[in-house]
């Protein structure tokens, strides 16, 4: 049989019952003063706040309607495609039949049907590497070498050619699988440029520094877009006779570049935040550049540019939509292409939120992660 509660055990849990309750009912007052302050404050500003509640309310209740109550989930498909006069009813809402029937052309784009696995797979590899790079016990050469595996891996299973996989051209790649490849590969490949060109602009020798400059410069006063037609177009022009270069390969080298002089921009203003006595300090230790720059100065540096560096990785992963304008359907490509079918023209909204809330997923994952990764490293910062 237990032992009774001592008095103090009923003590403590009686006061922190009261505390809870006193620290509910304070965030309670002050919601209702903030409202109160600033929505409630005169007759005219209660009048236009609730006459802004009833609209957002409307609006609510009508997207509501349209997207789950009257939508159309699913349609009948026989010989002639997909009927989609269901769809086309005057009370049908949304027509997320078209995600239903186009997903596997939205996530694998123009890949052979029966191979549709093995793009499945490599997003399956990616996704995996993506939560590896979040663990920071992994960081270092184990993380590195997941990474040249999972890199491999993924090159084997898109091309094949070995192990009975039937050999698939890259002008079949498209969906989802290309997004990733060109934004994840991208941005590995310019980071490490960035920190060269970022050195490189703060070097001592005018010639390192000059190039640097007219390097980043130049790539930041012309759209991708521009740098995807030169790659696609006249760099094939200066190859020597009989040496080609893939489509996605010259897509990839454009996207690389491209995010690399952004990157070093970004590195740069971290480098000129670190105080003169850090460096001033490594020179004493007698470390040499490289160490200095390594073990001192640039792990500071790229703390401080967390959240610009995150927030330049979603917007090259944003930009990767641009290579349809070259011939590669990627995941936005792939959903405009999806809508353009004769029985499924109209619908272009809902191929486009489904892959809206793909890049959502992505973006809001990579914002989220750096969140925690600054509080992470300011708390280990300061003990």
């Amino acid at each position: 049989m237990a032992p009774p509660p001592s008095e103090d055990t009923a003590t403590l849990a009686a006061e922190s019952r009261f505390a809870t309750e006193w620290t509910v009912k304070k965030r309670l007052a002050a919601s209702l003063t903030w409202l109160r302050e600033n929505l409630f404050y005169s007759w005219p500003s209660t009048a236009i706040t609730l006459a802004l509640c009833y609209v957002v309310a409307r609006i609510g209740l009508a997207l509501v309607d349209w997207a789950f109550a009257n939508a159309v989930w699913l349609v009948p498909s026989g010989a002639g495609g997909a009927d989609t006069s269901a769809c086309r009813a005057p009370e049908a809402g949304a027509c997320w039949a078209i995600v239903a029937e186009k997903y596997r052309f939205i996530l694998f784009g123009t890949y052979p049907y029966e191979q549709h696995w093995r793009p499945a797979l490599c997003i399956l590899i990616f996704a995996a590497l993506y939560a590896a790079t979040t663990w920071r016990r992994m960081w270092g050469r184990t993380l590195a070498l997941t990474w040249v595996v999972g890199a491999i891996a993924i090159g084997l299973l898109m091309w094949g050619g070995i192990g009975g996989l039937p050999l698939i051209p890259t002008e079949r790649w498209g969906g989802l699988a290309i997004t990733l490849i060109l934004a994840t590969f991208g941005l590995v490949s310019a980071f490490p440029l960035a920190i060269l060109v970022a050195l490189g602009r703060r070097s001592r020798l005018p010639a390192i520094r000059v190039l640097c400059v007219v390097y980043v410069e130049f790539i930041r006063g012309v759209p991708l877009i521009s740098l995807l037609f030169m790659a696609s177009v006249v760099l094939p022009l200066f190859l020597p006779d009989g040496m080609t270069l893939d489509k996605l390969l010259r897509a990839q080298i454009a996207i690389t570049l491209f995010a690399a002089a952004y990157l070093a921009e970004v590195v740069r203003g971290g480098l000129q935040a670190i105080p003169k006595g850090q460096y001033e300090a490594a020179d004493a230790l007698g470390l040499s550049y490289w160490q200095k720059m390594g073990l001192i100065i640039l792990p500071q540096a790229l703390r401080i540019v967390i959240a610009p560096l995150v927030n330049t990785f979603i917007a090259i992963v944003k930009d990767t939509s641009l290579v349809l304008v070259i011939g590669l359907f990627d995941l936005l490509g792939a959903g405009k292409m999806s809508a353009m079918e004769p029985a499924w023209q109209g619908f272009a909204i809902e191929a486009f939120l489904f892959c809206g809330l793909i890049y959502f997923v992505i973006c809001f994952t990579m914002s989220r992660f750096s969140q925690r990764l600054e509080v992470d490293l300011r708390a280990s910062g300061n003990r």
